[in-house]
């Protein structure tokens, strides 16, 4: 006998179970609905890409540790795409002409990086990526800004369980070079110690800092800068403030945001605004979301010039946060109602039964086995079914069934036309629904 095969997924991957799957795509739901109501458009694109895109503007690590690549039989290097931007960039490029800017896009795609599996990051995630094509306005951020605010209220989360923490990388390279005194040319290594400030003790960073050729002083200054927050402003060149983009966020909905010089982001696209979100809660110290602004990433695909600004937010990070703050809904049940033949030659009349009840926008099975009743009563309880209608021969004989309740235990006897609308009545109550009843796919009443 050959050696079986493991049944655990790829590490770093998941299966997901249908309540896992319920959980997920209900708070997937509520984002797209928000989503979708500040005039975003869903798309979609292929999960392999050329290397080449995210080799020239996504920056060394991710280009030459997490991806994943093959090669064709033509010879092409491909790679599971470890993030949506550069393919998003690459379809507004090519098809530019036929847009109407600014272009408001989103989606949801599993994206794929070799990473070390850890709380938080996986080698595959899903991830919901919202972008915006063909604006340089700071109105921009700021409408970013107030979706992200509208989708952690619709995920029933108050403003004091997270912070939206942002920065420009103008302003960042201003206090770099006109503050610090770092030369231009150490300005990307010095922002890449700075991604990693809060992670490092401050001997490692004195001492990377000093890798880098920085000072003593220019260390010192760092650090003092870094600490400033608002009133680091006040310091920078007025040259630096009016090409930046954060200044009138700041500006217009200081409420909202949290002016932060620590906040980097890795991805080297990324020209202006950049922006993290964080959960507040100790016991969860992770980004829970995080974008930016690129002035020049369609420019690897189009001579045109195509600014943009985005952000996304992942599976694997977003359910932890709900579930540090007990927000995680439940999994929906699997069925509304059951069908159940009491007889072998009834499952033709209980698949009619059956149709009735979908059409009253219930989700319902139909018993595949004959089985003792009570057992059946038991199983289809355990799966989620609010009522239960029993075809019987006697009943049948007369046009009429029998409608359970199977949380109270009544039961009543109606003619068949009737079972749809007793059994609807019977699952709106007990999930709480109110008279316009629910359809098919609905999330009401779960969680």
């Amino acid at each position: 006998m050959s050696e079986l095969l493991p049944t655990a997924p790829y590490r770093g991957t998941r299966d997901f179970l249908p309540a896992d799957y319920s959980v997920r795509e209900q708070v997937f739901h509520r984002l797209y609905e928000v989503i979708e109501s500040f005039g975003y458009q869903r798309y979609d694109g292929p999960i392999l890409e050329s290397a080449e895109i995210y080799e020239a503007k996504s920056g060394r690590e991710l280009a030459d540790q997490q991806l994943y690549t093959l090669v064709d039989r033509g010879g092409r290097r491909l790679a599971l795409r470890p993030e949506m931007t550069p393919s998003v960039a690459r379809m507004i490029a090519g098809h530019a002409g036929e847009l109407t800017f600014p272009a408001r896009w989103y989606t949801n795609v599993n994206c794929h990086r070799y990473e070390r599996p850890q709380r938080g990051r996986l080698r595959e995630h899903w991830q919901i990526n919202v972008d915006v094509f063909g604006t340089e306005s700071a109105q921009a951020e700021i409408e970013l800004v107030e979706l992200v605010h509208a989708m952690f209220a619709a995920l029933g989360a108050s403003t004091d369980m997270w912070r939206l923490r942002i920065n420009d990388r103008v302003l960042l390279e201003s206090m770099l070079v006109d503050l610090v005194k770092v030369a231009p040319e150490q300005v990307k290594p010095v922002s890449k110690l700075i991604d990693r400030w809060e992670k490092l003790p401050a001997d490692r960073l004195a001492e990377d800092a000093a890798g880098l050729g920085l000072s003593d002083g220019q260390f010192e200054r760092l650090g003092s800068a870094l600490r400033s927050g608002l009133a680091l402003l006040d310091e920078l060149p007025a040259e630096a403030k009016a090409r930046s983009t954060l200044v009138p966020v700041l500006e217009q909905v200081p409420e909202l945001v949290s002016y932060d010089p620590l906040i980097v982001r890795g991805l080297d696209y990324y020209t202006g605004t950049v922006f993290e979100i964080f959960d507040t809660d100790p016991a969860n110290p992770r980004a829970l979301f995080g974008g930016g602004r690129y002035a020049d990433l369609a420019g690897l695909f189009t001579t045109q010039k195509i600014p943009g600004i985005g952000f996304a937010c992942g599976d694997v990070t977003l359910p932890d946060f709900l579930a540090t703050h007990g927000l995680l809904p439940a999994a929906a049940p699997e069925v509304d109602a059951a069908v159940l033949p009491l007889a072998g030659d009834l499952f033709g009349p209980a698949r009619s039964v059956a149709a009735g009840l979908r059409a009253a926008g219930l989700r319902t099975t139909v018993s595949l086995e004959q089985r003792k009743l009570g057992k059946e009563l038991t199983r289809v309880a355990r799966a989620g079914a609010l009522v239960a209608v029993l075809v019987g021969a006697e009943d049948w004989a007369r046009g009429e069934v029998t409608v359970r309740d199977l949380g109270g235990r009544d039961q009543v006897t109606v003619p068949v036309a009737e079972a749809g609308p007793a059994a609807a009545r019977i699952v709106r109550a007990g999930r709480g629904i109110g008279s316009a009843g629910r359809g098919i796919g609905s999330t009401a009443g779960a969680g």
